[in-house]
Parts: C-alpha cells; sequence; structure tokens
C-alpha cells in the first residue's frame, strides 16, 4: 500500500471519528438533558457509556454471525435482533444513532456479520443486502501472469514472501486438500505429467479485499481460487455438452490472455486457434516458447522457436499441457464464443495492432507491411 493510500485511509478515518463524536455528543446532549429535568446523573457516565455502545463489540473478532432480519422488521426489531446476537452493544443507541444519520431503507434477509464490524458497516450491509465492511487492504493480482509472477505480487503486499507462497501452491499434500475442496475446477488433470505447476492458471486475476491484517496464506489462495470457480462454474453445462474440461479450457483462455493486445481480438485470435486445431496444424504461438524457456524476452528468436519442450506449440500439436497465465473473464469468454472467421495466421505490430490473414501468402504481405521485415 503507498504512501497516498495510507494517507486516504487515515484521513477518511479521521472524518469518521469526528462525525461519530458529534453524534455522541448530540446523542448525550439529549438523554442529559432528559436525565437532568428527571433527577440529574453526571454527564461523564453517561458520555463513556454511549462512546461505548457505539464501539463495535469485539474488535478482534473475525467470527461470522448468521442473523437474520424478517420481512417488515422495524427499526425496533432490527436494532433487537442485532443485539440479542451480539452484533451491536445497546439497541437503544444504535436507533438513536441511526435515527441521527437518518438511515432507511434497510433489508430483510440473512447476513453473515461479525462483532468487529463498526455501526456504519452495519448500517450498510442492511441497507445494500451485502455484508459490508472496510477492508484493511486490497491486493491487485492482474490478468496474464504466471504462478512465479502472483508470488512476486503476494511479497509486495502481505507479510508473506515469494518462496513461501510457492512453497505453499506446490506442496502435493496441500494440493490434495484443494482439489477435495474445489472439485468442479481443479480435477487430475492438474496433475498432468508435463504440468510444470498444478495451480498455473488457476488463481484468479482480480481485486480482492482483506478484513484483517494478516490473512493466512492458505485463505488468500483459496479466496482466488474461488473466484476462479465463480468465473468458470456459469461455463461446465456447456463445457460438458462440447466434451471439453476446465483445465481445457483455462489452458486455451491463457493462451489469448498473453497474445491479445486489445481486448476486442480475442474472439478473432480464439478463431484463428480453433482453425488451426482443425486443420492439425500448431498453434505456433510465442508465449508458449517464452513459458518453455522460463523467462521474459522482448523478441523470440529463431532458435528459441526449436526448443523441446512440450509447452512448445512450435513443436507440438494441439494445446499446451496445460495454461501458460491465468486468464481474465474476457479471454475465458472467447474462448466459448469465438468470432466466425477462415483466419489461420496473425501477427501484431509494433503498436500492438494485429492483422489476420487467411493464407500464408497474405500473412507475408502483412509481416513485409507491419513489420517491416
Amino acid at each position: 500500500m503507498d504512501k497516498e493510500t495510507k494517507k486516504e485511509i487515515m484521513f477518511n478515518r479521521m472524518k469518521e471519528k469526528k462525525q461519530e463524536v458529534k453524534v455522541v455528543r448530540r446523542i448525550v446532549l439529549i438523554i442529559v438533558l432528559i436525565l437532568v429535568i428527571g433527577g440529574g446523573i453526571a454527564g461523564v457516565s453517561i458520555y463513556n457509556y454511549v462512546e461505548k455502545a457505539l464501539q463495535p463489540v469485539d474488535p478482534e473478532s473475525e467470527e461470522t454471525v448468521d442473523v437474520e432480519i424478517p420481512i417488515g422488521s422495524s427499526l425496533d426489531t432490527i436494532a433487537s435482533v442485532l443485539e440479542n446476537n451480539g452484533i451491536i452493544n445497546d439497541d437503544r443507541i444504535f436507533k438513536y444513532y441511526v435515527k441521527f444519520n437518518n438511515e432507511t431503507n434497510f433489508q430483510a434477509g440473512s447476513y453473515a456479520l461479525t462483532k468487529s464490524m463498526t455501526l456504519d458497516e452495519i448500517i450498510q450491509s442492511l441497507k445494500t443486502g451485502k455484508v459490508y465492511r472496510e477492508p484493511v487492504f486490497k491486493m491487485t493480482v492482474p490478468e496474464g501472469l504466471t504462478l512465479d509472477q502472483i508470488a512476486n505480487v503476494i511479497e509486495k503486499n502481505t507479510a508473506y514472501s515469494a518462496d513461501e507462497f510457492m512453497e505453499l501452491v506446490t506442496d502435493e499434500a496441500y494440493i490434495d486438500e484443494l482439489m477435495v475442496k474445489f472439485p468442479d475446477i481443479l480435477t487430475e488433470e492438474i496433475k498432468g505429467e508435463n504440468i510444470r505447476y498444478d495451480l498455473e492458471g488457476y488463481l484468479f486475476p482480480a481485486t480482492y479485499a482483506f478484513y484483517e491484517e494478516k490473512p493466512s496464506l492458505k485463505s488468500i489462495v483459496e479466496e482466488m481460487l474461488t473466484a476462479t470457480a465463480n468465473n468458470v462454474n456459469p461455463y461446465t453445462e456447456i463445457l460438458a455438452e462440447e466434451g471439453k474440461s476446465v483445465h481445457w479450457l483455462l489452458t486455451f483462455a491463457s493462451l489469448l490472455e498473453e497474445e491479445a493486445t486489445q481486448s476486442t481480438d480475442r474472439q478473432t485470435i480464439a478463431s484463428v486457434f480453433y482453425n488451426r486445431l482443425e486443420e492439425g496444424m500448431p498453434l505456433q504461438t510465442d508465449p508458449t516458447v517464452l513459458y518453455a524457456l522460463g523467462e521474459h524476452k522482448d523478441r523470440v528468436l529463431y532458435d528459441d522457436l526449436e526448443v523441446d519442450n512440450p509447452y512448445n506449440t512450435y513443436v507440438i500439436t494441439g494445446l499446451p499441457p496445460g495454461p501458460i497465465a491465468n486468464a481474465g473473464k474476457s479471454s475465458i469468454e472467447a474462448v466459448l464464443d469465438p468470432t466466425d472467421t477462415n483466419y489461420l495466421f496473425f501477427l501484431a505490430d509494433h503498436e500492438g495492432n494485429n492483422h489476420f490473414a487467411e493464407t500464408y501468402e497474405e500473412h507475408l504481405k502483412n509481416i513485409a507491411e507491419h513489420r517491416g521485415e
């Protein structure tokens, strides 16, 4: 997390704290006036009581509590349900807080809340129908990263080193555990003879929010696998009808993710790969050569194309043994819905624009025109 982000978070928290103090003072003022008129009670004690009532019940708790808000519930009912479930300290103070902030439109439903949530987080959850919490930190895993590169993202954003991450995601016993937890996406195919890493391509690219300072490394990995499952499961029936697997889908999608310089080209590039597969032609995609070499290079040399490796699509026909990177949603969808073309070739010019051709002669013309070769 950079300094500017930290400053912004601190600034927002200070604003929330000031607002909270104002609300406390207003509530205390009214209660004190009432009590003074009725006989008088020490204002300090009341202030301390109200301030405590506005705090989370247990700031350190991560345990979720299932709370059911019935349809047609009044504010009184909602406050009572929250207090009875230990989510708030005092239902009366909660009601005052809600009224002073003019909060309305709470939704009925089932909520998984925690005792560490603030009143504002609880209110937002009840208004949106979703559990709302301010994350401690966020971590973005971009599209097109290998497992090794994701390890560096983990090291940069968490307390874990890249080596610790790689040790975990290559641990066979842990892989077996994950296969039991995620049977729909993690099948025996990930343990193929030529697979470099079992989980390569299976950790979904997204921005992840975490609600504790140091989530376990396993929870981070499983959060990313859950995201993959959520993005792939809608297509499992289609895959089954076509006789294809999730592993096939993620492998194909990873090639598009690495090849496509523009999102609009993914479906057309997918059509090229499909057409070449149908013709029995090797896919001849440079990113697989780089993956086979295990290094990043700005330019693939002719000698590189001959590397004897099961991932090198210049020397094998068909798809490589497994994904070569993590693919985003647009690449996954492009595999399932390619453009209908007769293209067999494509190349990217120096500006990253792709040029397609149906014949090798047209392809050579594109090379001469757009690459100057």
